[in-house]
């Protein structure tokens, strides 16, 4: 049964690579490979059959089947790369003109947010301002308490914040976090810099909310922040004029009014006109001088003020986007606007 069986083998293999040589296209290529080497071909029913011998006839018939069915597939691939190279250089082939030019590839777009955040910060900059990096996840410390946010402070409220089950004191009390929006490396920046200070901080931020075409769980903040002596108001209102005007039109109309940050004392909020409407599009105010305290500063002497804007907000003004969860959807139909 053995040497009627590896007979069988030798002659599998010199009739398919007799079959073989003067296969010339691809379609009979993948015929011959169904008839050998597919799951009903000749070589794999026997390979199946193997089972039904002796075990020292298995271990024999078994090595030889499995070295032909290697030796065949070899051949195949082997078969097939000769095909396509010859497909290549024929002057008749009907697939391929090797005169055409070549094609290119897709180009990569930048995302909406990278886009607005990148021309925010080219108008800081033009303007003195250093842009800095800080890290996402925060010290309750840098988050809310040097930010005259102490833990019984009401204004926690305005934060649906995502805290970390790590580091807790002694009563249990979260000390990590998420952090809620960039303002901490206003604390962590004067905490190791001597005034004059003029920094942006952009990057991502983190708030437990229901999203919906207004509202995300996770989007970017720009915070800014300048600290010297003899800041004032004005300072602020000429900074964010100017900003305003350079990103969204050398017309544009500005509106301040009253709002609440603890960080600021006086806060407000910015609004622009766009087309026929006011909105709103970032908080500021003058450092609060708790905060200066809580950093070594002496507020008789120092000054300064801070705000902070929302770069998807800002890009749907300027790109007509309705939906902010469009930005986090890496919907490839959408990012290829930009």
């Amino acid at each position: 049964m053995t040497i009627s069986t590896l007979n069988q083998i030798e002659l599998i293999i010199e009739n398919s690579l007799t079959e073989l040589t003067v296969i010339d296209d691809l379609e009979t290529l993948e015929n011959w490979r169904i008839k050998y080497l597919g799951r009903s071909g000749t070589l794999t029913q026997l390979l199946r059959s193997v089972s039904e011998l002796p075990l020292e006839q298995r271990k024999i018939v078994g090595a030889a089947a499995n070295s032909a069915k290697n030796e065949l597939e070899g051949k195949l691939l082997q078969r097939r790369e000769d095909i396509q190279s010859n497909d290549l250089k024929s002057n008749n082939s009907d697939s391929i003109d090797i005169t055409l030019p070549g094609r290119r590839g897709p180009i990569g777009h930048f995302h909406p947010s990278t886009l607005v955040i990148r021309e925010i910060s080219s108008i800081f900059s033009q303007m003195g301002f250093q842009v800095v990096d800080g890290p996402e996840v925060e010290w309750d410390r840098y988050n809310f308490e040097m930010l005259n946010i102490p833990k019984d402070h009401p204004a926690r409220d305005m934060f649906d914040t995502f805290w970390l089950d790590i580091n807790r004191e002694v009563d249990g009390a979260f000390t990590t976090l998420l952090r809620t929006h960039t303002s901490p490396m206003q604390a962590r920046v004067m905490e190791t810099t001597s005034p004059p200070i003029r920094v942006i901080i952009p990057g991502k931020c983190y708030r437990y909310e229901a999203t919906d075409a207004t509202h995300e769980s996770q989007f970017h903040q720009i915070e800014g922040l300048a600290v010297d002596k003899g800041i004032t108001f004005a300072n602020l209102k000429h900074t964010l004029f100017e900003f305003a005007r350079q990103m969204f039109g050398p017309e544009t109309r500005v509106r301040f009014r009253c709002d609440y940050f603890p960080f600021v004392e006086p806060g407000v909020d910015m609004s622009i006109e766009w087309n026929g409407k006011w909105l709103e599009i970032l908080g500021a105010g003058m450092v609060h001088p708790n905060v200066l305290r809580a950093v070594g500063y002496d507020p008789s002497i120092y000054s300064g003020f801070a705000f902070g804007m929302g770069p998807e907000r800002i890009a749907m003004l300027k790109y007509g986007i309705n939906d902010i969860r469009h930005f986090l959807q890496s919907d490839i139909r959408f990012l290829r606007q930009f």
